[in-house]
């Protein structure tokens, strides 16, 4: 049996918790092309098979994450991290398992995913801001300050498409942030833009986290996670191998990795 509760119909306040993920397994197929043999491929005209492979991305993954905690989630390519990430705003379904979320959850998984880019990026903020489910007067209230916070100038008015990868973010990151969440899940956002904006936007996750709602932040950043969270998860082929607090994840992580930590290795893990 799997559900996913999000629990937006009662107010975050009546409950300590702001995710539970309870025994959470999730599976998927993705198709291969096969190597065709020399008879096959005479009698497909050379056309290749394909193959069905099972991918178990999340194998019984258990915890909850209280109010105001930062979570960081840590671990390596193919560990399961943005899939879990994804599973509990709501976008993967768990194949068995459950996951609660109390609250609004606002989700920066990919930066940009859901823009136009032949909008300009203040029409896209107020895109963002209606995807979250704000009505179209709160959106418009705010929309003016989060195009300032980017600080992005007269680009703002300029269609995204013209945007660097960095500018994107900017945009998808204020948007994010903007939103009033109860709950901020952001994958790799603050791996691009320059040191300023990322300094900027560490002091505003310090300001979310402060007020008491819950922060998800996936990064190969070490740093980052350590600066940012008091907490952590590391995830290896999806299960679930340790929580604590991030510079004893991040020791025993390394540790398996068998890497030193140095100021390099801990930025690019």
């Amino acid at each position: 049996m799997s559900s996913l509760s999000e629990s937006n119909k009662s107010a975050p306040g009546t409950s300590s918790l702001a995710v539970k993920v309870d025994d959470l397994h999730i599976t998927y197929k993705t198709t291969f092309e096969r190597k065709p043999t020399l008879k096959s491929a005479l009698m497909r005209f050379g056309r290749g098979e394909r193959g069905v492979f099972e991918v178990e991305a999340i194998k019984g993954v258990s915890f909850e994450v209280a109010n105001g905690v930062s979570m960081g989630i840590m671990g390596s390519n193919g560990a399961g991290k943005s899939t879990l990430m994804r599973a509990m705003a709501g976008i993967l379904p768990p194949t068995k398992g459950s996951i609660e979320v109390w609250g609004k959850a606002s989700t920066l998984l990919a930066l940009g995913v859901g823009f136009n880019p032949n909008l300009s990026g203040r029409e896209n903020i107020i895109l963002g801001g209606l995807a979250t489910g704000l009505t179209r007067v709160e959106v418009e209230e705010r929309a003016d300050e989060v195009a300032e916070w980017t600080e992005l100038g007269e680009f703002i008015d300029m269609p995204m498409r013209t945007y660097s990868s960095g500018m994107s973010a900017r945009v998808a990151f204020s948007v994010a942030v903007h939103m009033k969440p109860d709950i901020l899940m952001i994958d790799e956002a603050l791996s691009t833009g320059d040191a300023k904006f990322r300094e900027k936007a560490n002091a505003k996750m310090a300001e979310l986290r402060d007020s008491a709602r819950a922060m998800f932040l996936v990064s190969h950043g070490l740093n980052s996670i350590q600066e940012m969270c008091n907490e952590a998860i590391w995830l290896n082929k999806g299960e679930l191998m340790m929580r604590g607090e991030p510079g004893e994840v991040i020791d025993a992580y390394m540790s398996f990795l068998k890497v030193k930590k140095t100021a390099t290795a801990t930025e690019e893990i």
